[in-house]
């Protein structure tokens, strides 16, 4: 008979907020088939059952977020000793069935790929939620990649609060270098976050999930706390992109994104939001005459539902296949191709109002993508940009305090944003053949408490983003308004 695998978990909780999620973890570690050791890292002492063991860490004048770091020396230490490794927050609970998959699955991984997991939640009526899909976190759909008869694909958000690796993926994260590092957080993930990622962002391994047998790699988030709220998706969501990335796998080459729609700055910041809302704002720019509208980079599609449901043809250049989930639902004719492809497509087509959301900051080339596209508005059609104001004040005194979060300089070769302000929208507009009519600032509250002060003279300096408004056709004359937002 051969020897049970033998387990060592290691779990930070800090304080005693989630004890009884701690508690629920650890009856279900001890529920399993394996000979199974767990350690508690905390900042205090706890009441924990018998054979649980607890290392209490000296936080004294740190930041309680660095917790989570004192976990990699436990495991590095005993690597010797067991045969799989678990790290997990307090809050997430690990079944023996992600457990037996993980290991079934790895075996038919290559030693660079690592098999991961997504979080979810349940609510009352007992459906799930997913509440890292949310903001500019998506499907890669150029990562699909197949192993034996199972499909694998990157989510960009690597943050499950928890990670398993082998022996031998152990000691290749050790050996990287990247594993026994002190707190950081330089890229796009917090503090607390770097702990459970630096796996998969520095010891050379990719994070895959496993999207042929999703259930086996789902984790529970025991507190359940951002059900009902406006962050994350449902999991008729997440199965519909799961869904669309089955039948891409079935491709013979898996397409890219239309953009690079993820920044090099710090936490991502000015990235693509691909679940964006329906927003009042933005659809109040468009005039009422407006009978058929081109979206380009449409994400999951909530705005073009929304003008599509008004009665207006809806043509739509989505960020790529998997996420114009809304788009496909709402009668819309969605064209999946790079910017020169589409084009191509739509030459002898004609638009009133060509709509372009958090996109040109994006792209190498603005005045080219908005150029191009132009030509497809019919004369005295208008075209709405939604542009972020990237040189703000707020953003130039992160950039160059001590503490900063966000790091400009450099350009857009190196940041993957271009530097803009409202000189640099009027700059596109009429380098791209367009007269702009109306530039609107969309201001913070903080930003409008400013902006009494100086009776609205600072408002283009500190408004967090510009809905901009142009013409084909002749010119106009040009006046700033102020639009109340939120950022």
């Amino acid at each position: 008979m051969s020897p049970r695998l033998r387990v060592l978990v290691a779990i930070a909780s800090f304080g005693t907020k989630n004890d009884r999620y701690l508690l629920r973890a650890v009856e279900e570690y001890r529920s399993m088939s394996f000979d199974i050791d767990i350690v508690v890292v905390s900042n205090l002492h706890k009441q924990v059952p018998s054979g649980v063991e607890v290392v209490v860490v000296d936080l004294s004048g740190a930041n309680p977020w660095t917790l989570p770091f004192a976990h990699k020396e436990i495991l590095a230490t005993r690597l010797n000793d067991y045969d799989l490794f678990v790290y997990s927050e307090d809050d997430t609970l690990i079944t023996e069935r992600n457990l037996v998959a993980f290991l079934e699955v790895s075996a038919a991984l290559p030693e660079n790929e690592l098999v991961g997991f997504l979080r979810f939640e349940e609510g009352p009526d007992r459906k799930r939620h997913f509440p890292d899909v949310h903001d500019h976190f998506h499907w890669d759909p150029s990562s699909l990649r197949s192993r034996g008869n199972r499909k694998f694909a990157v989510f960009t958000n690597e943050h499950s609060a928890c990670y398993v690796l082998t022996r031998q993926q152990l000691r290749r994260a050790v050996d990287s270098g990247g594993f026994l590092v002190r707190p950081h957080c330089e890229g796009k993930y917090l503090l607390l976050e770097t702990a459970a990622t630096d796996p998969y962002t520095q010891c050379g391994f990719k994070k895959l999930i496993c999207i042929s047998q999703i259930e086996d790699f789902l984790v529970h988030h025991l507190p359940d706390k951002y059900v009902g709220m406006a962050f994350g998706v449902s999991e008729s969501e997440l199965v519909r992109q799961v869904n669309a990335l089955l039948q891409i796998a079935n491709n013979v080459h898996a397409p890219a994104s239309l953009f690079q729609t993820e920044t090099n700055l710090r936490h991502a910041s000015y990235s693509k939001n691909y679940y964006e809302p329906v927003r009042p704002d933005v659809v109040s720019a468009i005039p009422s005459c407006v009978q058929s509208v081109l979206s380009l980079g449409c994400g999951w599609g909530a705005t073009e539902k929304w003008l599509s449901e008004k009665g207006i043809r809806v043509v739509a250049i989505p960020i790529d296949p998997v996420i114009p989930g809304g788009a496909k639902a709402g009668n819309i004719d969605i064209i999946c191709a790079d910017f020169q492809t589409a084009r191509q497509k739509l030459a002898s087509d004609r638009f009133d109002c060509l709509l372009v959301p958090n996109v040109l900051h994006l792209v190498p080339d603005p005045i080219d993508v908005l150029a191009s596209f132009r030509s497809l508005l019919s004369d005295g059609g208008v075209a709405i940009l939604v542009v972020p104001n990237v040189s703000r004040l707020v953003t130039y005194w992160r950039t160059i305090s001590r503490n900063g979060s966000l790091k400009l300089f450099g350009g857009y070769g190196r940041t993957g944003v271009q530097l803009t302000s409202h000189r640099t929208v009027r700059h596109w507009l009429r380098s791209a053949g367009m007269v702009p009519v109306n530039i609107a600032h969309v201001l913070t509250a903080q930003a409008r408490v400013a902006g009494r002060f100086t009776l609205g003279l600072t408002d283009r300096l500190l408004c967090s983003e510009f809905i901009a408004v142009a013409r084909n056709c002749e010119a106009h004359s040009f006046r700033g308004q102020r639009i109340d937002g939120q950022a």
